[in-house]
């Protein structure tokens, strides 16, 4: 497993989180070993926003006696009343359900309290202006949430919440389709103000828990994906990853079955991760801008191409931190000797030479 560093805490969180979206699908027994096997394999990032509360058993099971080797990731505003997943901006029905949940689980505190699911700005104002954001802060002083956190589809939404200066991670639906088109309503805003709505989360320090990484089966369907043509998991999974700001991608699973798919990426080849295809697949309005997705390397004078174009556009929205650590590479823009080679492998059209020249002149 590989963990990456939540900014405002330090905390190590492995890139493959659990999603419990689909276990109602499995018995009590089937939840508890699942649950239990991510863990021996070193997952330590659990959503707990189960379909069902038939999940919560088994996933209870699975905590004892090993709660301290995960960050649970739990919601504010699910609401399960009914047996089934619903969500609220009550706040009565949330303070009850929200320490229900814990109760369920045999925990004191939650690692991260998630304001959850506000796609309206209706809704944000209800519930940040009101007793739902004052219980979360409180219970932030008192210890029983340790980080604050949401969940949105919007990206105006995100962006309402990252101006609040006090969220630690965000949990947000990556994916080709949703980046790239309008297929979706879970996908709601255009392709580089998502890119840019990334790079926002990393210069505030704000961590992105990815959900709906794979568009709820649709990109691994040619039939259904809009690109006419299937990803497999492990591209979809590396996709999110290399967008700033991700620390973690919490696909759904069902059992077993579908973990040790997920476990498979770690050992996937990078063959196999590979995403380039998508340069045939976006619309023209993407063309000429880098993803970071590194299918230009390697470069014959060791520049890390992704890493330099993610610093300088970090840099150019203003964060101090993304040119420092420019700085420290062992090897800058300016060695670039315009070889051609990433220019003729970029699959997103952009001219990485060109680049390199305008990204040495801006760092002087």
């Amino acid at each position: 497993m590989q963990y990456r560093t939540l900014p405002h805490g330090g905390e190590k969180i492995s890139i493959i989180g659990l999603g419990m979206g689909s276990i109602h699908h499995a018995n009590v027994a089937e939840t508890e070993r699942t649950v239990r096997a991510a863990i021996d394999a070193g997952i330590n990032y659990l959503d707990f926003v189960p379909s069902e509360a038939v999940a919560f058993e088994g996933y209870a099971r699975a905590l004892r006696g090993q709660r301290d080797k995960v960050m649970l990731q739990v919601h504010l505003g699910a609401d399960y009343s009914t047996g089934s997943y619903g969500f609220t901006t009550d706040p009565t029905v949330t303070r009850r359900e929200f320490e229900a949940r814990l109760a369920t689980l045999g925990t004191d505190y939650a690692d991260f309290g998630f304001i959850h699911c506000i796609d309206e700005d209706a809704d944000f104002d209800k519930v940040m202006n009101g007793p739902t954001w004052e219980y979360a802060q409180r219970l932030k002083q008192e210890g029983a949430i340790r980080h604050l956190g949401f969940s949105t589809h919007s990206v105006d939404i995100a962006r309402r919440f990252l101006a609040t200066g006090v969220m630690d991670m965000g949990m947000f639906s990556i994916n080709p389709l949703y980046d790239y088109t309008s297929e979706s309503a879970y996908g709601q805003g255009e392709a580089d103000d998502r890119a840019a709505l990334y790079r926002e989360f990393e210069r505030a320090g704000v961590g992105i828990s990815v959900m709906k990484a794979f568009a709820g089966g649709q990109l691994l369907d040619a039939r259904q994906s809009p690109f006419g043509a299937a990803l497999t998991r492990e591209q979809c999974i590396q996709y999110a990853l290399d967008r700033p700001g991700v620390l973690t991608v919490l696909p759904g699973v069902r059992g077993m079955d579908d973990l040790n798919d997920l476990l498979a990426f770690l050992d996937a080849p990078a063959s196999t991760r590979d995403y380039s295809v998508l340069g045939a697949m976006a619309p023209q309005s993407s063309v000429g801008a880098c993803v970071y997705c590194n299918h230009c390397q390697p470069c014959p004078k060791g520049i890390s191409i992704g890493m330099v174009n993610k610093f300088y556009d970090l840099a150019c929205l203003g964060d101090a931190m993304a040119e420092q650590h420019y700085r420290d590479l062992k090897v800058p823009a300016s060695a670039c000797i315009a070889c051609g080679h990433c220019d003729a492998r970029c699959p997103f059209g952009v001219r990485q030479s060109s680049r390199m020249q305008e990204i040495a002149a801006y760092f002087g």
